[in-house]
Order: structure tokens, then sequence, then C-alpha cells
């Protein structure tokens, strides 16, 4: 008997290029349930269970088993750190992390990085040998250093159009960045036939990279 995978999605930009993925490995999932304010679909008719959740809860949900699988980018599973599978690169929302500051940026005495992604920012910078106070923000981290809160800033970029428009230059980029498949480590031997099916049918049509 097929077992239902329940699948924690992420809100926003990912599931909408989720979506897509699935439908063109055969996978008929709407691509509108992240327009509505449900917070669980259930997709009987594909064996799945949509569980919606902010980007950085996904790992969360499924290292503690209440999703057997799901979506995330590769920035939130470097910073999160949990422990699952990382399954497959879906070679999704194509983006970078970067260190980010205006262009007359010189190093000083004190150094002050903002981000989203302190433990990322941090083992950066250690690596480089390099000391700095890690500023965590949640939203608008180009404003850190336009008012003088932090020197420069490591963040996602996807266009690099919002630094332009605001005076920031890119620096340095840390890592390139897509969305994974992960698993529960439980889950992945329970319903390992599920899961394997669903890698299978997304593998064939994974977009190459650019």
């Amino acid at each position: 008997m097929t077992q239902i995978l329940k699948v924690a999605m992420p809100k926003g930009r990912i599931y909408k290029k989720a979506a897509e993925l699935f439908r063109k490995a055969g996978i008929e999932v709407p691509l509108d349930v992240d327009d509505s304010r449900k917070l669980i679909v259930h997709l009987p008719e594909v064996g799945m269970e949509f569980i919606l959740a902010k980007p950085v809860d996904v790992p969360i949900y499924v290292e503690h088993g209440v999703a057997d699988i799901g979506i995330v980018g590769k920035d939130v599973l470097i910073e999160e750190n949990r422990a699952v599978y990382e399954l497959l690169d879906l070679g999704i929302a194509r983006c970078r992390m970067s260190v980010i500051g205006l262009p007359d940026w010189k190093p000083g005495i004190q150094q002050r990085v903002a981000t989203k992604y302190p433990n990322v920012a941090s083992q950066y910078f250690r690596e480089q040998g390099q000391q700095v106070e890690v500023i965590k923000l949640n939203g608008s981290i180009e404003l850190a250093p336009m008012i003088g809160l932090a020197d420069r800033i490591v963040d996602m970029v996807e266009t690099g159009e919002t630094l332009r428009e605001n005076g920031l230059v890119e620096m340095e980029t840390l890592f390139g960045i897509t969305s994974r498949l992960i698993a529960n480590r439980v889950s992945y031997r329970m319903k390992n036939e599920e899961i394997q099916q669903l890698c299978d049918q997304l593998q064939r049509v994974i977009p190459e990279p650019t």
C-alpha cells in the first residue's frame, strides 16, 4: 500500500518554482496553494500532503519527523545545520551568498557585519582570518551599511538589482545557492520506495546549470 508523503514546502517564490518542477515530472500539484491561507494541503491523488512553512522552518519540520521530506534553499541548510539527508539539488531558485558593502568601504579597526545568516557569516570571516562583530537582522539587510549599523552585510543575491538601487556592490561570493530536496532520516528508511520514486521523477526534469 502506498504511503502518503508529508512534504514541508516553503512559502513564497520557491513554492512556485518547486510546483512547476513537480508538474514537469508528471506530479499534478496545484500552482496556487501558496496564495491561499491554508497551512496544510491534502493531495491524496498524488499521495502527498503539503505543509506550507516559512523557508527557514522547513529543515526543522523534516528533522523532527513531522514532515517526511522538504524543499529548502542551500543557504538555510548551511545556516541551520540540521540532521537531515540531502537527496537532490533541484536546480531551482538560483542565487548566491555574497559579502556586500558600499563602494568606498575600507577595512577599519572595528568591523561589523549584518546578516540573516550569523553562522554562515561567522564561519566565513573566521576562515578568512578576519575578526568581525556579526549582527543578526531579520529584514532589509541592505539598510545596515547605509545607516551606519554595519560596515558590510552577508546576504543572498539573485539579480543584484536591489543592491544597485541602493548604491551597494558585491565584494566576494561565498557560495552558490539552489533549492534542495531533503528527507527525515527515519522516513527515508520507512518510506524509501515512495521517496525514491519521487527522486527518480524529479531527477529527469531538473534544469541544467546555466
